[in-house]
């Protein structure tokens, strides 16, 4: 029982049950941390999370009608004690910097070894940043070879505005954009508005066509 009360508690947020059972497995390995509780979405997690203080926060970036993102930001507004680390399979060369700046203390791509995950969260649970030496590069400004050129006019898109365009580049409609976001269509067709002339595109059309582009582009590097 001693061991248990000074293990440190870990809450997961990922909408893919089968990483929530390896995470879990990994961490519940461990002689010093242990799964509290779990959850695919964004509100369910802030409630959860409330009640289970966890330690650590693991945060995918793209959850069930939600956003990593923002519960990222709700997290740092509402429980600013708890430590949080992202753990995702896109691009750090995208998504990085925004995790940080939204309050994460850690980024780790779902390609890296258990003992790599592992070996991040206790460095965020002492407290320090953990990024790969991909994201470091990243953060500290120097120039991204591969690939880079056809994502910097994404990269000036703000956090919504690239998951609209995520989201739209997945094959989804703006209605059901706007229910998962609980906000209204015209709110979302505003987003794809500003997207359009942040990408110099002209019509709904292009939007779409440049949206799948991208998004089949991200997810086969």
């Amino acid at each position: 029982m001693t061991n248990l009360l000074n293990k440190k508690k870990i809450f997961l947020v990922d909408d893919h049950p089968l990483v929530r059972e390896w995470l879990t497995n990994l961490i519940n390995q461990q002689p010093d941390i242990i799964v509290c509780g779990e959850s695919e979405n964004a509100p369910s997690a802030l409630s959860a999370i409330g009640k289970e203080h966890p330690d650590l926060v693991i945060v995918d970036i793209n959850l069930k009608n939600s956003s990593g993102i923002e519960l990222i930001k709700d997290l740092r507004q509402f429980h600013p004690g708890v430590f949080v680390l992202v753990l995702s399979m896109h691009d750090e060369s995208l998504y990085a910097d925004r995790v940080f700046r939204a309050g994460a203390r850690g980024y780790v791509n779902k390609r890296q070894t258990a003992e790599k995950m592992v070996e991040a969260i206790r460095k965020v649970l002492d407290g320090k940043l953990y990024v790969s030496e991909k994201a470091a590069e990243i953060l500290a400004g120097q120039t991204i070879r591969g690939g880079a050129a056809g994502r910097l006019s994404v990269g000036n898109l703000s956090d919504r505005e690239l998951e609209v365009f995520d989201r739209l580049g997945q094959g989804i409609g703006t209605r059901q954009i706007a229910e998962d976001f609980h906000v209204s269509v015209k709110t979302v067709q505003e987003y794809c508005a500003r997207i359009k002339e942040k990408l110099r595109l002209n019509n709904a059309t292009e939007l779409l066509r440049e949206a799948v582009r991208w998004h089949d582009a991200k997810n086969s590097d």
